[in-house]
């Protein structure tokens, strides 16, 4: 006989064990903004009342068996939704996810496949009214699926070479092919092709599992990306207090499966590094004494954890487990021997912890849960890559709603804040590992966005959309809460006034699971985060306008008030030059006077270029003294058409007064465009 023992107390003080127990019209314009950073791309809706969300607009809370309902619809009608938005003869979808809003609109997630071969970066979301009428796209790729051929010209074992290689140049531990190269259609970050994906397992440098995934151009031979399938992420362990846990009953037997949570299980891995390990399991229901010593704890500490970050999701946004499907992931504990990292893996749908520095802090702390079954999340909704920009937007996932389950627990003995890392002293100075009001504090992490910014770590990279998040719960400006004083700066020196975190948070879900596809960048975060608002409060909203600072605080696109920066002098140049196809590079010029001394180091330098393909794009600030600051590399931007945008430049060691050039040069054959025009605002 098996039975539900919920609601049982576990203390995580060292007490002894004792009795106590422990889905095209409009919305074009969403698929073609959400990659450009235009303003413009979420339909005009009035602004909700006192700055309640508009009745209707939030997705509603699905059963598994409703969402199952919905995926049944959808795969039935796949055909003719292919049919509908135009794609080839030989492409085909296949239905992911779908969310349904309590208006009627169904937000239907798929990949694609051309002529039978998985399309990476084909993924799309189609919007439908009630009516079922087609309200929007966003699409990973504005590029027609039309490669040139599907005939491969180099052998696999060239491209499994390729794959080990790469993992060896990271310095991986006994890299092996653990799945061999498969032929694909690569469409992420340029003109889709024929490729191999490779997968090379084993140990990554600092012991963490591998899933390395390297792309090979099948044609020429060219390894043309690679990522990291294992989403890691650092935390603290945090000794909860006396807490609630759901285990169940077998016989005279108790264990760490949580019925109330689709069977949600953890497991010890007892220092094992493959595997599940052992059910945690014991004659009693009383799970550990609070010290690091006794193994019990750490797996306390992780099923507790779990267990607020499914009620989390599903009582906050309406969402029942990772996938929607009412199934549980699992836990596993005690990973290796003084291994400092946790890590989310899809393979085997489970959370890993490791107990730290000397085996005496388990990474098993409320936000380091959340953190890793947040990038389950992520990888079942946008599946954002996990690398470039779009890895640093996964991290920073991961991060937000670490921190939004955090204040959700509402846990006297770790209460909610924007820290991550905060108890366990990672540093050595007991400092936090992320701070989200200031980034650059970690001394690694960016406070705002740069054209260089995707080649960093993504842990860094995260640095500008967990500041954004901040600014726009928080606002900018010294403040503190719950005891943990915070100062936000801006990247223009501007305020931002914040909208709370209750809203902010409801924002980015809604821009993760219906606006996100797995290449959006943070240009692209910024128009699916202004779409998510604009449906939820309106586009006259103050919530909408708060989006549209905070982004600018982070140096992502322009203030509500229009501008490079949102004030300051302008100067602007709005004479069309056309942009040759694979030609010389041309220039724009603007005259800067009236100015003293040099140029500030926040120089606002807004774009608005017209292009069938800015991946092809070299757009680059040429000062007057001739000094030139590229603001977007050649190869930068994938696929996406139009380029419209604010950069951030220091350019403090220059004089302000003088000529000044935005120079572009398309580097490749069959697309062309036209600057419109570029503006420099001094702040």
């Amino acid at each position: 006989m098996r039975r539900n023992s919920s609601d049982r107390r576990t203390p995580h003080r060292p007490t002894p064990r004792t009795a106590a127990v422990v889905f095209v019209g409009a919305a074009a314009l969403i698929a073609a903004a959400v990659q450009s950073g235009a303003a413009t791309a979420a339909p005009e809706k009035a602004p909700s009342a006192a700055g309640k969300v508009i009745p209707g607009a939030e997705s509603v809370k699905l059963t598994p068996a409703q969402r199952a309902q919905l995926i049944r619809e959808a795969d039935a009608g796949k055909a003719e939704a292919a049919k509908d938005l135009g794609l080839g003869a030989k492409e085909k979808l296949v239905v992911r996810d779908v969310l349904k809003d309590g208006n009627g609109t169904v937000h239907t997630r798929y990949e694609r496949t051309y002529d039978g071969l998985p399309v990476l970066g084909g993924d799309l979301v189609v919007e439908t009214t009630k009516s079922g009428a087609t309200d929007a796209v966003v699409k990973a790729t504005r590029a027609a699926i039309k490669p040139a051929t599907t005939t491969t010209a180099v052998p696999a074992a060239k491209a499994e070479q390729q794959a080990l290689a790469a993992a060896k140049a990271e310095d991986a531990k006994s890299p092996e092919v653990n799945r061999a190269p498969r032929k694909v259609i690569w469409a992420a970050s340029g003109r889709p092709t024929v490729a191999y994906e490779t997968v090379v397992g084993g140990f990554q440098h600092d012991g963490t599992p591998q899933e390395l995934h390297v792309i090979t151009d099948a044609r020429t031979g060219e390894q043309l990306y690679e990522w990291e399938a294992i989403e890691t992420g650092t935390g603290n362990t945090v000794y909860s207090g006396t807490v609630d846990l759901t285990t169940t009953q077998s016989g005279s037997t108790y264990n760490l499966t949580d019925g109330a949570r689709g069977s949600h299980k953890t497991y010890n891995l007892n220092r094992g590094t493959s595997g599940t390990g052992t059910l945690f399991s014991g004659a009693d229901d009383i799970w550990g004494n609070g010290t690091p010593s006794n193994l019990e704890s750490a797996g306390a500490d992780a099923h507790y954890g779990a267990a607020l970050t499914w009620d989390y999701y599903k009582n906050v946004h309406g969402r029942s487990g990772i996938r929607g499907d009412g199934v549980g992931a699992y836990s596993r504990v005690h990973y290796g021997n003084n291994y400092v990292n946790a890590f989310w893996s899809d393979s085997c749908f489970c959370m890993t912890y490791g107990d730290g520095s000397g085996n005496a802090n388990p990474l098993t702390s409320i936000d380091v849960a959340a953190h890793e079954m947040t990038h389950g999340l992520t990888s079942n909704t946008a599946g954002l890559n996990y690398s470039g920009e779009s890895g640093g937007l996964n991290e920073a996932t991961s991060d937000i709603f670490g921190s939004t389950v955090e204040f959700y627990a509402n846990n006297a003995s770790d209460v909610g804040d924007y820290l991550i890392g905060e108890e366990i002293n990672i540093n050595g100075d007991g400092t936090p590992l992320r701070y989200m009001d200031k980034p650059s504090k970690d001394g690694d992490s960016k406070d705002s966005w740069y054209s260089g910014i995707g080649s960093i770590d993504v842990h860094y990279s995260s640095g500008p959309a967990n500041h954004f998040f901040y600014l726009l719960s928080e606002g900018s400006g010294t403040k503190t809460i719950n005891g943990v004083t915070y100062d936000s700066p801006t990247a223009d020196g501007l305020p931002v006034t914040g909208i709370g975190r209750d809203k902010a948070e409801k924002v980015w879900f809604r821009a993760l699971t219906t606006k996100f596809t797995s290449t959006t960048n943070y240009s692209g975060a910024r128009t699916g985060t202004l779409a998510a608002t604009g449906e939820l409060y309106g586009t006259t909203s103050a919530e909408y306008k708060a989006v549209q600072d905070a982004w600018a605080g982070v140096a992502v696109g322009a203030r509500s008030g229009g501008g490079g920066g949102g004030g300051g002098t302008s100067f602007e140049n709005e004479a069309d030059v056309a942009i040759p196809d694979n030609g010389a590079a041309v220039t724009s010029s603007i005259t800067v006077s009236g100015r003293t001394g040099n140029a500030p180091s926040n120089l606002a330098v807004a774009v608005d270029i017209t292009h069938t393909y800015i991946g092809d794009l070299q757009v680059q600030l040429v000062a007057p003294d001739g000094t030139a600051y590229t603001l977007k590399a050649y190869g930068a931007g994938g696929s996406s058409d139009d380029l419209s945008t604010t950069y951030t430049v220091n350019a403090s060691s220059e004089v302000a007064n003088g000529t000044w050039q935005l120079r572009v040069q398309d580097n490749a054959a069959r697309d062309t465009g036209t600057i419109n025009s570029w503006k420099l605002t001094f702040p």
